[in-house]
């Protein structure tokens, strides 16, 4: 069995909605899973005016998406990943339904998304985007989780 790394690891829910479905015990499984190095994170699930206004103000797109990572360490000589990782309850459910997915197996995949985001990966060129969904698809087998993009 791997090695985990250590884990600070923090859970707001200002959204209340997700708190039953969404435990700190899977949350912890989640990003523990995809963690390559030690961090300090704070999952905060939050509703679409909070998302949107977060998405607004630092990316400057003005509406709610399902994750948003702000990672404060992406370079790789930083011992301890830290980072902030927001998902919102508005979006992940509706992607969820569309999708015909559970919300926990959604947000499995956004939250393994997130803290990807977290340790420097992205998806801004194609072989990114593929070597990254790839990272995510072994991360979430792993997990006992479908492939989330499989047709």
């Amino acid at each position: 069995m791997p090695q985990k790394n250590k884990l600070s690891l923090s859970v707001q829910y200002p959204d209340p909605r997700l708190r039953d479905i969404l435990s700190r015990t899977d949350l912890r499984r989640w990003v523990q899973a995809a963690l390559f190095a030690p961090a300090e994170l704070t999952i905060r699930i939050v509703d679409a005016e909070e998302g949107r206004m977060l998405n607004r103000d630092y990316r400057h797109k003005d509406y709610a998406t399902n994750v948003l990572t702000f990672a404060y360490t992406e370079d790789e000589d930083s011992e301890v990943t830290r980072a902030d990782i927001i998902l919102c309850t508005d979006v992940l459910q509706r992607e969820a339904a569309e999708q015909n997915k559970s919300v926990q197996a959604h947000a499995a995949h956004l939250v393994v998304h997130g803290v990807l985001h977290a340790q420097g990966y992205d998806h801004e060129t194609d072989e990114e985007a593929a070597e990254m969904e790839q990272l995510e698809v072994e991360i979430l087998a792993s997990m006992g989780q479908p492939n989330p993009y499989a047709a």
